[in-house]
């Protein structure tokens, strides 16, 4: 009996390993990968801002979007106006890319799905779904005046403990 013990003890051990190894939270699936290796060029803003994507600010004057202290906060968003009002969702483009303020300036994180629901059901009965995950509704009024739409974000760049597609992540600082 006891070296049975030991030995589902060490397969236990050995398993535990692995998946610190492996990092299934921390793993990308190969869609995921590609999404993410086809963004890397928004590391840099200005390639952003040149490509049409805009800082936003909130309703309240708020560029670091912060939500529940348990949460965490989302960061700067820099959104593309035109592919937000298309109707449409494309992995290879989101309508926000997504920024933490750092020592060495602003740090890309993220990327942010976001269609209104009006134009979404021009052509479709329920709501988007992108990488196996339904899109979150955010009804109006909200803090971005927008009318309801809905949001899927995807933390490609910096790991979110609350998981890659929780809109908040706690490792994410606003001042």
């Amino acid at each position: 009996m006891t070296g049975l013990r030991k030995s589902f003890a060490a397969l236990a051990l050995i398993a535990g390993l692995l998946v610190g190894v492996a990092g299934p939270a921390s793993a990308l699936s190969p869609p995921l990968q590609s999404v993410k290796h086809s963004l890397r060029r928004f590391h840099s803003v200005s390639y952003a801002q040149n490509h049409g994507f805009g800082l936003v600010v909130d309703v309240n004057g708020v560029s670091c979007i912060d939500g529940p202290k348990r949460e965490g906060n989302m960061g700067y968003h820099y959104a593309n106006g035109g592919l937000l009002t298309d109707g449409r969702i494309e992995r290879y483009h989101p309508e926000a890319v997504l920024y933490e303020r750092t020592a060495h300036g602003l740090e890309l994180t993220a990327i942010e799905y976001i269609v209104l629901k009006a134009d979404w059901q021009v052509h479709h009965q329920h709501p988007p779904t992108l990488f196996g995950q339904q899109f979150m509704l955010v009804k109006a009024p909200n803090r971005f005046g927008l009318p309801d739409f809905y949001m899927l974000h995807a933390w490609l760049w910096k790991g979110n403990p609350n998981g890659r597609f929780n809109q908040w992540n706690p490792r994410i600082p606003c001042p």
